[in-house]
């Protein structure tokens, strides 16, 4: 499965950005799927993850209430909408792919990568 992110760029704090991230699987509905971030200096940590089933949505406590997390199977396409970016949301976002219906927040439970996309916020 490969994994394409993008939507990244130059905001300001209490701005909008909404990150893509497409699969090239064909059984894209198969998998789980997850946004994680790294910023320099930083162990890579979890933001978001949906389940298969739509309904199931996971959130790291720091974006709670401002990021949401969304697929389209009919796009092979996995979202993410962050809302009143801080500046402490600034890092590299990557979109992750699970072989399971179920989500996951550890890193290590996913198996595909995306490359990344970067996401400053400027205070």
């Amino acid at each position: 499965v490969q994994l394409q992110a993008f939507g990244g760029g130059l905001v300001q704090a209490g701005g909008s950005l909404r990150l893509s991230c497409v699969a090239s699987a064909r059984t894209f509905s198969s998998y789980a799927m997850g946004w994680f971030r790294q910023a320099p200096g930083k162990e890579r940590e979890f933001v978001a993850a949906i389940s298969v089933s739509t309904g199931i949505t996971y959130y790291a406590n720091s974006v709670k209430g401002r990021f949401t997390i969304s697929r389209d199977n009919a796009k092979n396409t996995v979202y993410l909408q962050m809302n009143s970016l801080k500046p402490e949301d600034t890092a590299t976002y990557y979109c992750a792919a699970r072989r399971s219906t179920m989500a996951a927040t550890r890193t290590r439970e996913y198996d595909y990568w995306g490359q990344g996309t970067q996401v400053t916020v400027s205070s």
